[in-house]
């Protein structure tokens, strides 16, 4: 199985910056698509930045030109940079990855990083 594990949360104010980590462990697996899905309180998860294992990348509109994802494929490590931060950002953020081994493919999730952003 692959675990995720992520850090990087906490608290900012409207402006600031955070930057949160997620490192896949789980070594017969490859891992290929990572990424960050967001869920604010009342509202459905959403996807907030992806990618691919050769580096592409894909953003929702709302967070383009503030997020930047990236990832350290050799420590299988995905990073979100966030700037610009804005209340409504405000959520808990989950990491994601495709995970296969052989013809076996899941998705595993972390446990979540709580994001709060104060105006």
């Amino acid at each position: 199985q692959v675990q995720l594990v992520e850090s990087g949360g906490g608290l900012v104010q409207a402006g600031g910056s955070l930057r949160l980590s997620c490192a896949a462990s789980g070594s017969i697996f490859t891992v290929n698509t990572m990424g960050w899905y967001r869920q604010a309180p009342g509202k459905q998860r959403e996807l907030v930045a992806s990618i691919t294992s050769g580096g592409s990348s894909n953003y929702a509109d709302s967070v383009k030109g503030r997020f930047t994802i990236s990832r350290d494929s050799a420590k299988n490590t995905v990073y979100l940079q966030m700037n610009s931060l804005k209340p409504e950002d405000t959520a808990v953020y989950y990491c994601y990855a495709g995970a296969s081994s052989g013809s076996y493919a899941y998705t595993p999730w972390g446990q979540g990083t709580q994001v709060t952003v104060s105006s």
